[in-house]
């Protein structure tokens, strides 16, 4: 028989406006046809690798569609410590949006998505620094953990443990860790805790997903020896949609919007190689799953299942779906007998959605509200409706988190909608929405979860559920649908966002850092924003005795949800330097609130929302600047023009296209911002006014750019060569080369102390070749390497500066680090 190749229902529901993407699946007789196939095909494996990005999308994408196979991506991180292309969020943020991208990325390629514990802490040159750091019981226990749960028949690792330092820290890790837990799951004394939710298990075989770029070049691996490789056969065509493997691929990478990965899809044919690493090695070598059952037989009492399930695949009819709902309720009532807990809920989530596609069956519970608080009453809206001639009843309704159930049998006659509002009392204890790895204080490369069965969950997880329980042809099913919310924007149309619960009031100080550089004090603005109507309380500012706040308290009164006010505090720092956390504390009928809610909204991902704690960082600084005024250039994103003006400079952030001789006269200085140069194309055209401004006796400080697609080969009056050299240790020694320069000197007296305390990293991309015209400033390394010369470069042109620096102030700044602001000032102020 001619084997058939239907896409998943993932792919059309990434086809969809992301603002649809919370609503129910409305799949098609193609896509419950792919479901069905896969229903019956019980084999998983699972990919490991580090980060966001680093899953090959091609081999899920075949593994899940082509082969049927349950396939996961296991990340380690969440892409933390990355940088962000679409906007300001760095760090934890930006990890929320990774992950999001990620969870996006599965639904079109196929696969499932969990993670671990660590945190992107930035770039690790070698694992032993990465497993120091990480701690690396804990993820090995995630690790385990995964394999545990979602045990795998095969798992494939994206990296090759046996090469450090050849590639990030984070990557040979991810490798390492994967190999070591191979043989550890199946040992019961190995993280016992573990076992009161999960058994042992014993992955079948363990391969490396090699490729070219692991022997350096494509032509070195063309030679290489690959007779031991699993050789695999990727670039299948779907005829059902017109899409190949490979254009699959790339619309899931081209989720990875904050990293700008957009993707272009191949087609044709196309191989992936496997190198066995452990197991038992199958003696055809291009079956993964060779001696493993992957049938209904691999399962105590399941060939009656998987007999009833090979009628209904043979038998679907495509111009009526619904002609198998009687054969899928008998195989659905044989799954819920099933000794086997781990297949029986896998399969009782799969045929349910096929049951539900089939009878054309639209559930949903949306609140009136997208925001509610804790205690308060919420009014939600059921929508029932079975578009079939199948018998189905609407028997009972149970919500979450409270249990209340309610008895009430409706039937569900053919294409007539059943709807009804209830009333839910939202427990007091409810938690806040929030990625809940964010929920406790974690470590530099560790987040902190506690409940174990939470460990890896990919997304927030969110407690408002309503579960529709329905009798269909006799055989009672339950569905559970979390409480959403929508509304009709006359743009998008039907728009659906998830139901957030919020704080009865959050707040906001105006800025991350304020720098005093006198004993003066500094006005503070507050913003209290409430989570519910008539909400009447005080707002403080809390700083340590040495800092003083005027008035100690404001109190105001808020009439509407979501409406705000402004606090007003005066700041006056101590006499003496020092660094303080400035933290905002409202008080609403004798409880404190001191989180600050961030909505994070961008058209390619769920909307998200953030509580972390209200405050900022007030810093009394010993720092000279003058009165220069800058023009910025944003670049991929950054918050380094808040810093700026922070310093009491004025910016004004300048458009490319409204860079023009003329509009330059006004400023004393040009910065571009972060990887200006690989995401700005109008600077290629605009690069001879900015020299020229240079040339002219004014400065041009331009911030890191990647090696990869310069807009311009001369982002420099003088030749100069960008690399992927980096100081990762952020508290690597930095030595001056030229310590009389003015740049080291003016307006401030720079020393080693000013490089204490930076975050993450010292900085990235530095050149490794320039003209002879630049002067390097600065040396440092990480430890066993050779120094890195090129991190701050000053060439006269003409009559001013041009600078050009791979320290990492878009970092260092928005993180109060005081020396990068007093260098930034000197950085400034060079030609005075």
């Amino acid at each position: 028989m001619q084997k058939l190749y239907f896409f998943s229902i993932y792919f059309l529901l990434f086809t969809l406006p992301t603002a649809w993407a919370q609503q129910p699946q409305k799949p098609n007789a193609v896509e419950l046809y792919n479901q069905i196939q896969k229903l019956n095909f019980l084999g998983s494996v699972l990919y490991i690798a580090a980060h966001p990005d680093d899953e090959n999308t091609r081999l899920i994408a075949y593994l899940s569609n082509d082969v049927k196979a349950r396939t996961g991506y296991l990340s380690l991180t969440r892409g933390d410590g990355g940088q962000n292309l679409i906007g300001p969020e760095l760090r934890e943020l930006l990890g929320v949006i990774r992950t999001q991208e990620l969870i996006e990325a599965r639904k079109i390629d196929g696969g499932e998505q969990l993670f671990s514990r660590a945190n992107d802490f930035g770039f690790s040159k070698n694992p032993d620094e990465t497993l120091q750091i990480w701690d690396k019981d804990q993820v090995l226990s995630d690790v385990i953990w995964a394999i545990r749960k979602f045990q795998p028949d095969v798992i494939i690792n994206r990296f090759d443990h046996r090469s450090p330092g050849t590639t990030h820290g984070h990557h040979t890790s991810s490798a390492m860790l994967s190999f070591e837990a191979f043989d550890k799951v199946n040992d019961p004394s190995i993280f016992p805790d573990q076992l009161q939710y999960v058994t042992t298990w014993k992955a079948k075989r363990l391969y490396f997903n090699t490729s070219w770029w692991f022997y350096g070049s494509k032509e070195k691996f063309d030679a290489a020896d690959k007779s031991g490789m699993s050789n695999l056969k990727i670039g299948t065509y779907y005829p059902s949609i017109g899409k190949s493997n490979q254009e699959i691929a790339a619309l899931s990478r081209s989720r990875h919007q904050s990293q700008g990965f957009g993707s272009t899809g191949t087609r044709g044919e196309e191989e992936e190689y496997l190198e066995f690493l452990k197991g038992d090695a199958p003696t055809d070598k291009n079956n993964l799953f060779e001696g493993i059952d992957t049938t209904w037989n691999r399962v105590k009492n399941g060939k009656p299942i998987g007999e009833i399930l090979a009628s209904v695949e043979k038998n679907f009819d495509f111009k009526n779906p619904s002609a198998s709902i009687p054969e899928l309720v008998k195989a659905y009532d044989l799954i819920q007998k099933l000794e086997d807990s781990h297949w029986k809920n896998i399969k009782s989530e799969e045929i349910k959605k096929i049951i539900a596609g089939c009878a054309g069956l639209y559930l949903e519970a949306v609140a009136e509200v997208q925001e509610a608080t804790p205690g308060s009453t919420l009014k939600v809206k059921l929508e029932a409706i079975n578009r079939s001639s199948i018998n189905i009843n609407w028997n009972a309704t149970t919500t979450f988190p409270n249990s209340m159930n309610t008895q009430e049998i409706t039937p569900l006659p053919n294409n007539k909608s059943s709807s009804k509002t209830i009333t839910l009392e939202l427990p007091n204890n409810l938690n806040y929405t929030n990625a809940y790895w964010l929920n406790q204080t974690g470590t530099v490369g560790m987040y902190r979860v506690d409940d174990q069965q939470n460990i890896g969950k990919p997304d927030v997880i969110r407690e408002i559920k309503v579960l529709f329980i329905l009798e269909i042809n006799g055989v009672t099913i339950p569905f559970e649908r979390n409480v959403v919310y929508k509304y009709n924007d006359d743009v998008k149309g039907e728009v659906y966002q998830p139901l957030d619960i919020v704080p009865v009031a959050t707040s906001s100080i105006a800025e991350k850092v304020y720098i005093f550089n006198n004993d003066r004090s500094k006005t503070l603005t507050v913003k209290v924003k409430a989570g519910k109507d008539a909400v009447t309380g005080t707002v403080k500012l809390e700083v340590p005795q040495s800092w003083k706040v005027s008035p100690s308290e404001i109190p105001f009164t808020i009439d509407k949800k979501d409406q705000e006010v402004l606090a007003i505090f005066s700041v006056k720092p101590s006499e003496e330097a020092s660094e303080v956390d400035i933290k905002s504390i409202v008080t609403v009928d004798g409880q404190t609130y001191d989180r600050n809610k961030i909505d994070i909204n961008y058209p390619h991902i769920y909307k998200q929302m953030a509580l972390k704690p209200a405050e900022a960082k007030g810093i009394r600084l010993k720092i000279k600047t003058k009165n220069e005024k800058i023009a910025y250039i944003m670049g991929a994103g950054d918050e380094v023009p808040k810093s700026l003006a922070q310093m009491g400079y004025e910016v004004q952030i300048l458009k490319p296209e409204e860079i023009t001789s003329e509009k330059l006269k006004g400023f004393d200085v040009v910065m571009t911002g972060i990887r200006a140069y690989n995401v700005v194309n109008t600077l290629a055209f605009k690069q001879h006014i900015l020299l020229d401004f240079v040339k002219k006796g004014k400065t041009m400080i331009v911030q890191y750019n990647t090696t990869d697609d310069l807009v311009t080969k001369d982002i420099a009056p003088f030749k100069l060569k960008i690399s992927r050299d980096r100081v990762t240790e952020e508290n690597a020694e930095v030595r001056f080369l030229t310590p009389k320069h003015a740049v080291l000197n003016y307006p401030n007296k720079i020393t080693a102390d000013d490089f204490k305390g930076w975050k993450q990293e010292q900085g990235l991309y530095y050149p490794n070749e320039w003209d002879s015209n630049f002067t390097a400033i600065l040396s440092a390394n990480d430890k066993g390497e050779k120094p890195k010369d090129g991190a701050l470069l000053i060439a006269k042109y003409g009559k001013g500066n041009y600078i050009y620096t791979g320290l990492s102030f878009f970092r260092e700044l928005p993180e109060g680090v005081s020396g990068a602001f007093r260098l930034m000032a000197n950085l400034i102020a060079i030609g005075k």
